[in-house]
């Protein structure tokens, strides 16, 4: 193998240990760097995504791709198209941004989660009716819960004589309340495991 050939070879190697390194640092550690400023910058722009800032997202990689080297560039700018269709709810540019980095698409299941959040909380690019429209979306949904809690209590209480709708009523929000929480935390440690999963291979 001719000696340059070898060189490339052995950077690239080093840049992929690298990055596997910076994904593992804080936001203000990744802010601070300066050796790989794109790399960093682009994994604060991914992150940024994962909590739906499209805003925050887009200047991360606004960025990234000044600081980055010409051969760079195009790798980060799939990765920002992939980050910000994520950031602006956008499941069907998400599929294919993400196939164009190589990557395995998203589930169905993920897809379909993406789209529910995008009408429950549309980006503000949306417009004032998808916001409304978003809003009474959560209105219902919080009575629809709520009416489905207070009929369980009801339907448990029928064997002991049955309960009164106001103490029914209370006891459906403290039910409502309990299974959200269940759901957050069993959420929560999904996304962990993947996390850790992601990093570890």
């Amino acid at each position: 193998m001719p000696p340059k050939q070898r060189q490339i070879k052995v950077e690239q190697r080093g840049a992929v240990r690298a990055l596997e390194a910076l994904d593992q640092r804080s936001d203000e550690e990744l802010e601070a760097e300066t050796r790989f400023r794109a790399a960093a910058l682009a994994i604060l722009g991914a992150r940024a995504s994962e909590r739906f800032d499209a805003e925050r997202a887009r200047e991360y990689f606004q960025r990234a791709i000044t600081a980055a080297r010409p051969q760079e560039r195009l790798q980060i700018k799939r990765m920002a198209d992939a980050s910000l269709a994520l950031a602006e709810r956008r499941p069907s540019d998400l599929k294919e941004a993400v196939e164009r980095l190589g990557q395995a698409a998203p589930s169905g299941r993920q897809m379909l989660a993406l789209r529910l959040i995008g009408l429950l909380v549309p980006p503000k690019s949306a417009g004032m009716l998808a916001r409304v429209r978003g809003i009474v979306l959560i209105v219902a949904l919080v009575i629809g819960a709520l009416a489905l809690g207070t009929g369980l209590i009801l339907l448990f209480a029928l064997p002991a004589g049955g309960i009164g709708i106001a103490p029914a009523v209370l006891f459906g929000i403290v039910l409502v309340i309990i299974v959200v929480s269940v759901l957050a935390v069993v959420g929560r440690r999904r996304r962990e495991r993947a996390e850790q999963a992601r990093r570890g291979g």
